[in-house]
């Protein structure tokens, strides 16, 4: 019989299919006996209807029907060398649709979400390259990554400790992969409150990212907010200032560019663009340069100085995401901390983009949803 389920939350075709008795299927979440067949694709199955609405929310919805070549084979795709290339390509596909959801998901804080999209694309790189393999790295760290958002810890450390012994064998890696596993290992640490831990795996951040991606990188400035967080976890604010004060720098000069380049860009065309900061990374920003200027603004020193930088930087992110209301809070923000300083740099700067968010243009944009 067919199961009842919201079809709003999965779509009418996937609606779950009960399985014939003696049928030893396992569920994609789980992994434990499943009960319920998903009837679009008929290849994939659950152990009830609340990990096939997740499965479907997380990542199934956008690989349904990628899925049915791949675990329903013909014998062409088995036998001949043309069908096997053509398989790898299918599921390589596969690999980058959900680890490009995850991440993405991740970046947004959608913990829950991205776990199912970060499970397949650790199932499926380890199909293809082996458990052992330093190429399942990534995504052992994706599915990291998501459990440390919802507090599973203890996976969280198993999962790291797999991955330490794959780096440790592979003299090989990057510096980009060190750099992601001294991250997570950062942030296991800060999570269990093993803080001088925490701040050697965060230096090791900082030094790879600065290897790989330069000392003015935002991913490097990103090991210094984690750093900073740990820092004020025990006390030294006059530490988390400095430290701050850097990371705002950094995201400055980066979103100055940025904003350069969009404004540039919308006079050569005449034409309004459109968000040119992907809401993912949005969110993730923004959470960074707010925590920073929410310490600054309750901080007694009252930094003028550093307030403007910060609320000129989220102005400048919100509108290169196209939300011109949040750019006008933040850029008034910025206008008004930046006129206590007297000829103060960024007062310009602050005011050019101010009339950029309210000319009428601009105003008729849509914000980010």
């Amino acid at each position: 019989m067919i199961m009842e389920a919201n079809p709003r939350a999965f779509g009418t075709t996937s609606m779950p299919l009960a399985l014939p008795k003696g049928t030893e299927k396992l569920c994609e979440l789980c992994q434990g006996r499943a009960h319920l067949q998903c009837t679009k694709c008929r290849v994939t199955f659950y152990c009830h209807t609340e990990h096939q609405q997740a499965d479907w929310m997380g990542i199934h919805e956008r690989i349904c029907q990628l899925l049915v070549p791949i675990r329903a084979p013909t014998l062409f795709s088995l036998r001949s060398r043309a069908g096997k290339i053509e398989m790898q390509l299918k599921k390589e596909e596969l690999i980058e649709i959900c680890r490009s959801v995850a991440q993405s998901k991740l970046s947004e804080g959608k913990h829950q979400e991205a776990l199912p999209a970060a499970q397949f694309y650790l199932r499926c790189s380890i199909d293809i390259h082996g458990p052992s393999s330093v190429q399942t790295v990534p995504a052992h760290l994706l599915l990291a990554e998501a459990n440390m958002g919802l507090g599973n810890l203890a996976l969280v450390a198993e999962l790291l400790s797999k991955v330490e012994w794959m780096v440790l064998k592979n003299p090989e890696c990057g510096p980009s992969v060190h750099q992601r596993l001294h991250r997570s290992l950062g942030r296991l640490y800060t999570a269990t409150g093993n803080l001088e831990a925490a701040l050697f795996h965060f230096a090791n951040d900082i030094y790879f990212s600065s290897e790989e991606y330069g000392l003015d990188s935002t991913v490097t400035a990103g090991g210094c907010f984690l750093m900073a967080d740990v820092f004020a976890k025990q006390g030294k604010m006059h530490t988390v200032r400095s430290v701050y004060s850097e990371v705002a720098q950094t995201w400055h000069r980066h979103l100055t560019k940025l904003f350069k380049t969009h404004v540039e860009n919308m006079q050569n065309l005449d034409m309004l663009l459109k968000p040119s900061y992907a809401k993912a990374q949005q969110v993730e920003v923004d959470e960074i340069l707010k925590t920073m200027l929410e310490f600054v603004q309750n901080d007694f020193r009252k930094d003028s100085a550093q307030i403007a930088l910060i609320a000129h930087c989220l102005a400048m992110l919100w509108f290169l995401g196209g939300d011109s209301l949040k750019a006008l809070g933040f850029g008034s923000t910025a206008l008004q901390a930046s006129q206590l300083i007297p000829n103060h740099d960024l007062t310009e700067p602050i005011q050019g983009l101010l009339q950029l968010v309210q000319s009428p243009r601009t105003e008729s944009h849509p914000g980010s949803d």
